[in-house]
């Protein structure tokens, strides 16, 4: 099983430098997009415990 989660973890970081290298301009895209809902989620929790307070 830990052999398994060895592979899996290596076949994501060979997928990932690979989508990098090839496009890279599209990889700035996704991060981009993927901290903006982070930011987006953020922004909701700290909403939603303004109003629990208030």
């Amino acid at each position: 099983m830990a052999q398994a989660k060895k592979i899996a973890l290596w076949a994501a970081v060979i997928f990932v430098s690979y989508t990098i290298i090839h496009s890279p301009k599209r990889s700035a895209e996704l991060v981009q997009i993927g901290f903006e809902g982070i930011s987006d989620a953020a922004k909701s929790v700290g909403e939603f415990m303004t109003q629990l307070i208030s």
